[in-house]
């Protein structure tokens, strides 16, 4: 194994996979050897050729910032020597490139469950739902009384995501709390839903039924609780009603083309970029590739690297989807006064990344290398196969939520630093690093720090692929569905009454 790695013949700096000490001398390339000036720890930055202050440092062939100082051959490249170069609000020309990825089926196919609508669900659970955040006690109970008493029947599971809003909200937030929740409910891992109400809230069941749609008949039932005598004793009677509809489900042979995947990273180190981001992105083309759909998001994670995306447009319209998405992203932070590139947090920084740029250009490695067909709102279904954006923050728990009610069926993780979090579908974490995997294995679901101890991207990704298949038909279940936890956060903007 080697101790350093320098992904692109232009950079500037290598990767050390080790930590290196002050006065070895490493051999960059038959040319190039540089002697360490001080002590540089793994999955941090090493320059191998001088750099003037003010000028680009190269990775990943790209520039991640400008020099503050002169920098010599040598030097441990970190948030002490180098600063962002990204600034203001930048324009954009749109300038193709052909896709490098194109639909060839397999034939390949997961055992799901096919919905009346045509959707395809890889779990058959019973979700409750509630409008406002003053009943979330409530359904969580009615939710644990229903798989005691249910859990013998043909259902993989009753499951309840609190949340605080539907109340007291106003303007866009309302909105996006109900589109939110609305997308959910659509949501084909659910078998069937119990959409719980208070009766006074600003999100009331009337009205969140116009966002809600259509939905075949016998999938949703409603409860007000303010009207009801006995909510748990109600709630239990629906919910008889909704498990007898989900028992009509098995599991059958569906084709790879009906699975969508949520593709996020947090917690990211050094090796983001170089292991995991990369695997999942190789992942994604192969998604793609068999007809299916992957879904990107993190818009702030994007800055830096946008014009990549951009590039990948699949016409003139997405592409000025891509601007827009960004830009009002962008927006979005001064409207608040905040610093458009504030990033990445103490934690990156602590595992190797410097600046947003480095940040987002390992982040948008998990989009691999497919067209970009579609750009969808916070809190939308995604509705073109392919590789979607989806606007959303960088947050975990607001991010997965996203990508859940955009219809990712799985959310594949990326993460240098580890968490417990899982969202409301299987959130498979993906350690960058073989030695986050084995200390946190009660975290962690696939270990991609494999990739830079002898395994290559072409057989890993098959082996990560496999995995996929066999969550995906019921045959593995992620850590966070083992533990049970579930969580929703929802974005939020304006005032609270």
């Amino acid at each position: 194994m080697s101790r350093f790695i320098q992904l692109n013949e232009k950079d500037h700096v290598a990767i050390a996979l080790e930590p290196i000490l002050k006065g070895e001398v490493l051999q960059i390339n038959e040319n190039t050897r540089v002697e360490l000036k001080e002590d540089v720890q793994k999955g941090h930055k090493i320059l191998v050729y001088p750099v003037e202050k003010g000028a680009d440092v190269l990775k990943f062939g790209y520039s991640i910032g400008k020099a503050r100082v002169d920098l010599s051959a040598g030097e441990w490249v970190h948030t002490h020597n180098l600063e962002s170069g990204l600034k203001g609000i930048l324009d954009y020309t749109y300038q193709p490139v052909h896709p490098l990825v194109s639909v060839t089926e397999s034939g390949r196919t997961f055992q799901g469950y096919l919905r009346e609508n045509g959707e395809a669900g890889i779990r058959n659970e019973i979700w409750v739902i509630n409008t406002v955040g003053c009943i979330n006690k409530t359904c969580e109970a009615l939710a644990k009384l229903a798989t005691d008493k249910f859990k013998n029947r043909g259902i993989d599971g009753v499951y309840h995501f609190p949340h605080p809003y539907g109340c007291s909200q106003l303007g866009d937030d309302l909105t996006n709390t109900q589109k939110l929740l609305a997308s959910l409910a659509l949501h084909p891992n659910a078998a069937s839903v119990l959409i719980v109400g208070l009766g006074c809230e600003n999100n009331q069941i009337d009205s969140f039924k116009e966002v809600l749609g259509d939905y075949p008949p016998g999938r949703i039932r409603f409860m007000k609780s303010q009207e009801v005598e006995d909510e748990l004793e109600t709630g239990l009677e629906l919910m008889s009603e909704l498990v007898e509809y989900a028992e009509q489900f098995q599991r059958q042979p569906i084709p790879v083309s009906k699975l969508k995947i949520g593709l996020k990273c947090g917690g990211s180190d050094g090796f983001s970029g170089i292991t995991a981001n990369p695997l999942v992105g190789a992942v994604s083309d192969r998604i793609v590739s068999e007809g299916g759909t992957t879904i990107l998001t993190e818009v702030p994670e994007m800055f830096g690297a946008e014009t990549i995306l951009m590039s990948r447009a699949t016409d003139q319209q997405v592409y000025e989807k891509i601007v827009d998405l960004v830009n009002d992203f962008k927006q979005y932070f001064i409207r608040h006064d905040q610093e458009i590139y504030e990033n990445p947090s103490p934690g990156n920084k602590a595992g190797g990344i410097s600046t947003l740029e480095e940040k987002s250009l390992g982040c948008t490695q998990k989009g691999g290398h497919a067209t970009v067909v579609d750009v969808r709102a916070y809190g939308e279904r995604v509705t073109k196969n392919g590789l979607n954006l989806v606007q959303a923050p960088g947050n975990d728990l607001v991010s997965v939520t996203a990508l859940a009610a955009a219809g990712a069926h799985i959310v594949l993780f990326t993460t240098g630093r580890g968490t417990p979090f899982g969202g409301p579908v299987p959130t498979v974490k993906v350690a960058t690093n073989s030695e986050l995997a084995q200390r946190k294995k009660n975290w962690i679901d696939y270990n991609a720090g494999q990739l830079i101890e002898g395994k290559t991207m072409e057989e890993t990704g098959q082996d990560f692929f496999d995995f996929i298949l066999q969550l995906a038909s019921g045959e593995r279940q992620t850590k966070n569905e083992f533990y049970g936890f579930r969580e929703i956060s929802i974005f939020k903007e304006g005032v609270i009454l």
